[in-house]
This record gives C-alpha cells, sequence and structure tokens, in this order.
C-alpha cells in the first residue's frame, strides 16, 4: 500500500475523507495541505505525512491511482501550485 495512504488508515482516517482529500489535492493543493492538517493525525506522522507529499510527487500519483482518480488534474494543480 502507498505510504501516504497506510498513514492516513492507520489513523483511521475514512475511505470518504481519503478520496475528499485526494479530490482536494486535485483541485487545489494548498488546500489539501490545510485538510492534511484537520485530519487529527499525531504530530510526528503528520509530519511524515507532509514531508512525503512535498518531496515525493510519485507517491501521490500511485495513490491516486489506488483510489481510482483522475491524475491529469493533479499535474494541472502541480502545475498550478509552481506558478505561485
Amino acid at each position: 500500500m502507498n505510504p501516504i495512504l497506510a498513514i492516513l488508515k492507520e489513523n483511521n482516517i475514512s475511505d470518504k475523507q481519503v478520496s475528499e482529500l485526494f479530490q482536494t489535492l486535485t483541485q487545489n493543493p494548498l488546500a489539501a495541505m490545510a485538510t492534511i492538517g484537520q485530519l487529527g493525525l499525531p504530530q510526528e506522522q503528520l509530519q511524515q505525512l507532509m514531508t512525503q507529499v512535498m518531496q515525493n510527487p510519485a507517491l501521490i500519483k500511485e495513490a491516486v491511482e489506488e483510489l481510482g482518480l483522475d491524475f491529469a488534474k493533479v499535474e494541472a494543480a502541480k502545475a498550478q501550485l509552481n506558478q505561485q
């Protein structure tokens, strides 16, 4: 399992919340970071998750594919983030 998804599952984040998080990530990466912060993860795991999200975009792609979402939207969101 993808390490990002594993951390979320480990902390009993529902499938619905995980899907919503990645939908937000595809539409607005900055909002997704705020959403991740509101999930109630322990500080150590929150920091680990944020580090993985920021440093390894391939993990995001893997998670999006595991969830059956549209990766093209993730790429568009990433481009939008890079423009800011």
